[in-house]
């Protein structure tokens, strides 16, 4: 059966007459004739005054190769005089060999050292797929390592994420993009909204992923567990983080990115994500787990630490037990409930002075009334078009009623999320009022026996912002909300 071919020559500068490449060509012109094959002129290949040693060194040889992986191939067998004329170097050989056999179905073939009929040739076949492995994966070796090496210096080796777009090799914020993670990070950690209900809100106003995609809750949970927001970089080797974030394997540097979120708003997400999934863990049950509203929310008076579970029934600062911190904020669970039970009524009794935590949200709002109002203007741009379009004739009268239909629902749809946010901006000055009823409610839910362990949980930190414990004084602040 006829084949189509392709013949490679190479001729070093030292080379015998015997190797010229019109010598080489020659014979095998003869060859192919002899065995059915079809040379056409623009499948041969010369390399000319090259020793050989290295492939991406000879331009011809390389350019075969790219033509080789074309589809369809566009010939069956590459013949060559020697097979060191193919390659010199055993690892160039082999992978080439491998790489033409395995992703193109083409045969290298010696017209002087023909090995096909010998049995030696099915050992032969053997050790060189072993060989091709092995240098495969020592060059999988070798990248990782480079990689490894650029993720030690900071460097961003992937595609950007949501919130930058990558000029020069380097990472530069994405204005738009950036505001919607700062509303992701605030609305996590300041409104106490779950993942879920963040990629609803997110979804609703039109917004979507790098890759045009709707948000899920798993979306979100990436991006609050993204260390590049803070400046950093977060490089695996083992493969994708798979939702595992913190990998032990990981590498997690200092990049030379301008970071969206600070250090602070960080650290809050980070600290509400722990509670979480250790409250929803996959395998736990929250009332086995959860053995006091008050967590997560009590503070050193000391150095500002979190007051975490230490011996049974009892909170202690999480830096002292780590030794950071010099004064030990030891105090008995039910002690510092009733403490705060008694703040709290106080509070709504006496109209104690409160503190409230200074508002983010303003920030937060205005940005969205910003995002809101863009893609109001852009519902002007679109109505026009479309008139356009049934005008020229290219829309029928049922194609524009259709479409100018969408475009007055989801105008509608905006200006209610307009007005939404501007009056719960109108409402802020009521909020001392306002929280001083709900504390009263807070503290009737809270000392009420019959409520779920975890619904108190929830409460209290609907309420609260944190409450600061100073064991040398035996006095709490609470910060509300």
């Amino acid at each position: 059966m006829t084949q189509m071919g392709a013949c490679y020559i190479r001729v070093s500068t030292d080379d015998q007459t015997e190797f010229s490449p019109d010598a080489q060509l020659r014979s095998l012109k003869e060859y192919a004739r002899k065995n059915d094959i079809l040379l056409a002129k623009k499948h041969i290949y010369i390399d000319e005054g090259i020793s050989g040693r290295k492939a991406d060194k000879r331009p011809a040889f390389m350019s075969m190769i790219a033509t080789a992986k074309s589809n369809p191939k566009p010939f069956d067998v590459i013949l060559v005089h020697k097979f060191d004329r193919f390659a010199r170097s055993r690892e160039d050989s082999v992978v080439y060999k491998s790489l033409l056999k395995k992703e193109a179905g083409i045969k290298v073939v010696s017209i002087t050292e023909s090995i096909e009929d010998d049995k030696f040739s099915v050992i032969l076949e053997a050790m060189l797929e072993a060989m091709a492995e092995y240098y495969s994966l020592n060059l999988a070796e070798e990248v990782k390592k480079g990689m490894t090496e650029k993720a030690l210096r900071g460097e961003y080796q992937t595609t950007p994420p949501l919130g930058y777009n990558l000029v020069d090799k380097k990472l530069v914020i994405e204005p738009s993009q950036a505001e919607l993670i700062k509303m992701i990070f605030k609305k996590f950690a300041s409104e106490q909204m779950g993942l879920r209900a963040i990629a609803t809100y997110v979804n609703d106003l039109g917004l979507r992923t790098k890759h045009g995609n709707p948000f899920e809750n798993r979306t979100v949970e990436y991006i609050l567990n993204n260390p590049v927001y803070i400046g950093k970089t977060r490089w695996t080797p083992t493969g994708k983080t798979r939702r595992n974030y913190h990998n032990p394997d990981s590498i997690i540097v200092d990049g030379d990115h301008e970071p969206i979120i600070d250090d602070e708003l960080w650290d809050k997400v980070q600290e509400m994500l722990a509670m979480r999934k250790e409250l929803y863990g996959k395998w736990q049950k929250p009332k086995a787990q959860l053995k006091t509203w008050l967590k997560g929310l009590v503070k050193c008076g000391n150095c500002g630490a979190t007051l975490v579970n230490s011996a049974k029934h009892y909170l202690q600062c999480n830096a002292y037990a780590k030794g950071a911190c010099k004064i030990s904020h030891c105090v008995r669970v039910d002690t510092l409930e009733s403490l705060v039970l008694e703040r709290l009524k106080e509070t709504f009794q006496s109209n104690l002075e409160i503190e409230i935590v200074p508002k983010t949200q303003d920030v937060t709002a205005t940005n969205e009334l910003a995002m809101l109002n863009e893609r109001l203007g852009k519902l002007v741009l679109r109505e026009k078009r479309i008139k356009e379009a049934y005008a020229d004739g290219i829309d029928t009268l049922d194609e524009y009623k259709e479409n100018k239909q969408r475009l007055d629902s989801e105008r509608e749809s905006l200006n209610q999320q307009i007005t939404a946010i501007k009056t719960n901006l109108a409402n802020e000055n009521e909020q001392g009022e306002t929280v001083i009823k709900r504390i009263e409610n807070v503290h009737a839910l809270l000392t009420d026996n019959e409520i779920d362990m975890l619904v108190k949980y929830n409460t209290a930190h609907f309420l609260i912002n944190k409450i600061v414990f100073k064991k040398p004084e035996k006095s709490i602040i609470i910060e509300y909300k």
